[in-house]
């Protein structure tokens, strides 16, 4: 090439990529490493970067600043080399094979886990990938699958990414970045609210060429964890949609990259999935020793007590069992006596979680903090574990329990650097009280000393008793609905709501099937309703979809209580553009102890293991890793083909 044309390149590199995509994506394809041509030497050169690719001044950065890699972690280092062969945790000589069928609860309409209308199938994610992935042994950390490699610079204010050439999808088509823009720009338009607001703080999305697509970050926002957000991206055909509406739901599944297709399925009865053997991925590295089932099937049944006694005739083969009276009581059936079932509790080493009965905070009769308090000093979890769930759990006060995210104790130092700007939109509790936990009933099913904190609480917010019954100064009285979607909840809920009515609340169970549930849920019609949220270890910006005022009031939101307050708002931040672990955890603590100091749930239980039945053909690794127990994942069908059964 001539010197001339190659000077030319040279001074457009300055420009924004934005500007000159399509012609710098051409002489990308044209040069591919321009020191090979001149003779010269480009740092960038060093990490294999074409120099025309980058959105960025070659005088204001350096090889230092820009970072090629085949994974990326929020904090520290990565775990796997760029040439691991397997995670630690899989079997990679697990033989490939057989089915392994669970249970789901009511029914679907709907193949897409995306949008907010219908009602997904609980498996249908398995058919779609995104451009990384993250490990089940890592906190924070995700490595190249549809991607091979992220580039970013040390402030992560943009991130490309570097398509794998032979990425399919299970038609055959190749992806190519114009699927990834699509995706991206798709959800942000059409998807949940749960997945446009992880979102919101990627400025664009754009193709350079078709295996390199750039990702460009809003200014003066947290930069920490976006290319995650950006590599966890679920990427779907672009051609396949040309005319056909995303945020509508069918029972046509999408066209994906994954390695499972649907092979058939029955509203109400069964979905099943099979492997697809042209899958693309099979050879990677990332996945040796995964996705080692021909076939996953999910049989759906009304109620959990159907579900269970399906389990027992044999029309599934794998149960994880959440009903601790089931767990304690009901797993002395001929088929586990004679071992043909395999009963057993593995560790799980992932964040409790924050399950509870939450409040609809839109709704005037719970704006008071003090009304929430009372209410919540109904619950007895100690008569509840006694008597209900036979001492399999314990409670639960922290919206980060199990793990070191918890906040404890008076505020430290650090956390009230954070909080105190702050303290006109936190209850006084924050700064005065140790982090809020609930207090310890008596193990008799009425707790004498509680009830009468609960009905100061009450008289103080306006709500005297008149004829039995709590009644404001306008007349009206304090009605409490308990939103049941499944029998196996009333138990619990019934001794809850007759604890209320002693107290005055005009209180009942809302008794609706599944379906109904979560259309009452997206529509915000509810008074209280039980939810669980997965946290994680590195949270970050999809907080806000769980609690952000962004998403308070946003039709099938994640932010199931309606939390609008700018200080939470602010914390979430804080916790989003941490740039250590050890600034994370404190805004996480602060975070955490706000919020349980605002009573918007009634905190429920937990348990620090996965109890599990399934059928003894069906083998795991030796050990579980501790943030995914990945039964359709890593498991595998044992037809007596001698295997290694460690997964070292």
């Amino acid at each position: 090439m001539a010197s001339g044309k190659l000077e030319n390149i040279r001074a457009s590199i300055g420009k924004r990529i934005a500007a000159t995509c399509s012609a710098l994506a051409t002489i990308f394809l044209a040069v591919p490493a321009l020191s090979t041509t001149t003779g010269s030497s480009s740092p960038l050169d060093e990490i294999g970067v074409p120099v025309t690719s980058l959105p960025f001044s070659l005088e204001a950065e350096s090889t230092a600043d820009i970072i090629r890699s085949h994974g990326i972690s929020t904090f520290g280092e990565l775990k796997y080399p760029v040439d691991f062969k397997f995670f630690d945790y899989v079997n990679p000589d697990a033989p490939k094979g057989g089915s392994i069928s669970t249970w789901g609860f009511g029914t679907f309409d709907s193949f897409n886990p995306y949008i907010v209308t219908g009602n997904a199938e609980r498996f249908a994610s398995l058919m779609f990938e995104s451009l990384m992935e993250e490990t089940a042994d890592e906190p924070d950390s995700m490595y190249g699958l549809l991607a091979e490699s992220i580039v970013y610079p040390r402030d992560r204010r943009w991130a490309m990414f570097i398509l794998r050439p032979d990425a399919r999808f299970s038609n055959g088509d190749p992806v190519e970045a114009d699927d990834v823009v699509f995706s991206f720009e798709t959800l942000v338009n059409d998807g949940a609210p749960w997945v446009s607001l992880n979102y919101q703080n990627i400025e664009k999305a754009e193709a350079l060429d078709k295996n390199l697509v750039l990702f460009t970050f809003k200014e003066g926002v947290p930069t920490k964890g976006l290319p995650l957000i950006a590599a966890g991206i679920p990427i779907f055909s672009k051609e396949y949609f040309e005319g056909r509406d995303f945020a509508k739901s069918s029972l046509e599944p999408p066209i994906g990259t994954g390695p499972y297709v649907l092979d058939s399925s029955d509203p109400g009865r069964q979905a099943v999935y099979r492997r697809n053997d042209g899958y693309w991925g099979s050879s990677l590295p990332i996945n040796a020793g995964r996705d080692n089932y021909d076939e996953i099937a999910i049989e759906y049944f009304a109620d959990y007590t159907a579900a269970f006694e399906g389990f027992k005739a044999g029309e599934y083969n794998y149960r994880v069992e959440y009903f601790s009276k089931l767990w304690a009581t009901a797993y002395d059936f001929p088929a586990v006596l004679d071992g043909s079932i395999v009963v057993e509790e593995i560790p799980d080493g992932e964040p409790a979680g924050t399950q509870g009965y939450f409040f609809n905070l839109r709704r005037d009769k719970f704006q008071d903090p003090r009304v929430r308090e009372a209410i919540a000093l109904a619950f007895n979890f100690e008569w509840s574990n006694e008597t209900l769930f036979y001492g399999a759990y314990t409670r639960t006060d922290s919206f980060w329990e199990n793990s070191e995210l918890q906040a404890s104790g008076m505020p430290s130092s650090e956390e009230l650097e954070l909080l105190e700007p702050l303290r006109r939109h936190l209850p006084e509790s924050v700064f005065s009280d140790p982090a809020y936990v609930p207090p310890v009933a008596s193990t008799e099913r009425v707790d004498r000393k509680l009830i009468r904190k609960a009905n100061a609480l009450l008289d103080d917010a306006g709500w005297p008793i008149e004829g039995g019954i709590r009644t404001n100064e306008n007349g009206e009285t304090l009605e409490v609905r308990i939103l049941i979607d499944s029998p196996s909840s009333e138990r619990i809920a019934l001794p809850f709501v007759e604890t209320l009515k002693l107290i005055g609340i005009d209180a009942s169970i809302d008794n609706v099937d599944y379906a109904q549930g979560q259309e009452r849920e997206k529509t915000f019609d509810f008074d209280i309703t039980t939810r669980r949220y997965r946290m994680t270890l590195s949270p970050g910006a999809e907080l806000v979809s769980m609690f952000g005022s962004d998403s308070a009031n946003a039709q099938g939101t994640y932010n199931i209580a309606g939390v609008e307050n700018a200080g939470i708002d602010a914390l979430i931040e804080r916790a989003a553009e941490a740039t250590t672990r050890a600034e994370m955890t404190v805004a996480v603590k602060a975070l955490d102890r706000a919020l349980r100091a605002m009573h918007i749930w009634i905190p429920q239980f937990f348990g620090s293991v996965h109890r599990v039945a399934y059928r003894n053909y069906h083998k795991r690794p030796d050990t579980i890793p501790p943030f995914d127990l990945g039964f359709q994942n890593f498991w595998w069908f044992d037809d007596g083909i001698e295997s290694d059964d460690n997964a070292d």
